[in-house]
């Protein structure tokens, strides 16, 4: 009777790995394997067999302590069996003479890993395309940076409301958004968005608080008021500011014809009060405003009274209104040598020199600029604005305009031509809603050509 049980594996050797044939080509596990107590005189050290604690793994042999047995399997001397397994001939396993697990695993880590066999290079055949560049990611973006679209300022009314859409201005455009009640809305023509890019230049703000512009001919009864008037109508009926025009014409000026007077106040009449003058209400009692909301500080009708208007009256009217408005238009006289002339050219930003359509008209002009330039006022000839008025069609106009406008441009910024339009040749109160499109779509360039000088260090 056997003294001890065996608590171990079943009794009897254990088949070896060589006798089971092949395992559809693929290598044994690489778990250790399975146990086969020892033969000899330590067998019965071999008796208690321990699953290894906490791993669950009845497969796992620990021996005893003290009794120098080994976890390592060494197989029985004299089997012939070997620890590197190898398949049986003729079945095509992995390897010829032995699986190396070690060996195995570096090939499953990829290429480049360590242990890893080298993987041949092939070079690409000729002719044949580059491989497209890695799509290069975008760089990160910073923390505190909004996303586009999240900020407060992407809740602008014109997305947010729909009723903010701007109807078009006229033509078959505005007949589709009417009878669609809104719905349709045409895009806007070339010419609107034109009109749209000059009104915003008209509005950009005026950098130094104050912009003088002085409207100047040589020669009577060529269009100078009317200009004065049509220029001043559109800045203040664009701008949300308050633009004026100023009469120094020495000559019983007219420029108080041109709109419906509401006070028979004049710039002498300001110059006697202005030490009461505190407030814009103070002055707004001196001045007429047209509709456009141009206001009209009307000069004195008694030639021999306005005679008396001289270069520090000017000064003084000057200071007054730059505490008041932002844009003062002065509508000069028709000579260049009267007392006042010449504070209006020492305090003007911008001259604006009108001209006819004819020879001597044109001569006039041509021969202002080179008295401006004689007598040290390079920079406002050079800046100068010059408009011919009452241009009409090529085919009533004997004058080349073409012509003149050439002459003009090589002297000064820029040249503009007001078509003929009947509302002006009355004479009388200047009313935009009343002038053609051609004509108002004219002054508007106008203004924006001067506003251009509106920004910091234009008008220097």
């Amino acid at each position: 009777m056997d003294p001890s049980p065996s608590v171990g594996p079943p009794p009897g050797p254990i088949a070896s790995l060589g006798s089971l044939g092949p395992l559809n080509g693929f290598p044994p596990p690489l778990g250790p394997p399975a146990w086969d107590p020892p033969s000899g005189p330590d067998a019965s050290q071999a008796t208690d067999w321990n699953p290894q604690p906490g791993t669950g793994d009845p497969e796992t042999w620990n021996p005893p302590a003290g009794t120098g047995a080994s976890q390592t399997w060494n197989p029985p001397s004299g089997t012939g069996e070997s620890e590197t397994w190898s398949p049986p001939p003729g079945t095509g396993g992995p390897e010829a003479a032995g699986w190396d697990a070690a060996a195995g695993l570096a090939g499953l880590a990829g290429p480049g890993a360590p242990g890893a066999p080298e993987v041949p290079v092939f070079p690409p055949p000729q002719g044949a395309a580059p491989p497209p560049p890695a799509p290069s990611l975008p760089p990160p973006v910073p923390a505190d940076v909004p996303v586009a679209g999240t900020s407060s300022d992407s809740l602008r009314p014109d997305r947010l409301l729909r009723t903010r859409r701007r109807p078009p201005a006229g033509g078959w455009r505005k007949a589709v958004f009417v009878l669609s009640r809104g719905l349709i809305r045409p895009t806007d023509s070339k010419a609107e968005r034109h009109r749209q890019e000059l009104i915003e230049r008209v509005r950009q703000p005026v950098a130094a608080g104050h912009f003088r512009v002085a409207v100047m001919s040589l020669k009577g009864g060529v269009g100078k008021t009317t200009t004065t008037m049509g220029l001043g109508a559109t800045l203040a009926h664009q701008r949300g500011d308050r633009v004026i025009a100023v009469d120094a014409n020495p000559d019983r000026g007219t420029l108080s014809e041109k709109v419906r007077m509401e006070s028979p106040a004049t710039v002498r009449d300001l110059l006697n009060d202005r030490a009461g003058i505190w407030r814009y209400a103070d002055v707004r009692s001196y001045t007429s405003q047209a509709p456009s909301r141009l206001e009209v500080l009307a000069s004195d009708r008694d030639p021999a009274i306005s005679e008396a208007f001289n270069a520090d009256d000017y000064r003084a009217v000057a200071q007054i209104l730059e505490q008041f408005y932002s844009i003062s238009i002065t509508d000069c006289g028709t000579g260049m040598l009267h007392s006042a002339m010449s504070a209006i050219l020492d305090m003007a930003d911008q001259i604006v020199l009108v001209s006819p359509v004819t020879v001597d008209g044109a001569r006039s002009a041509s021969a202002t600029l080179d008295w401006l330039q004689a007598h040290g006022h390079q920079s406002l000839a050079s800046s100068a604005v010059v408009v011919l008025s009452a241009v009409k069609s090529p085919r009533r106009n004997a004058v080349n305009v073409a012509e003149l406008k050439e002459h003009f441009t090589r002297r000064c910024r820029a040249v503009l031509g007001v078509p003929f339009d009947p509302h002006l040749e009355q004479g009388s109160e200047v009313d935009l809603e009343l002038l053609r499109t051609a004509t108002r779509d004219t002054y508007l360039e106008v203004a924006a050509t001067i506003a251009d000088r509106f920004g910091p260090g234009a008008a220097s």
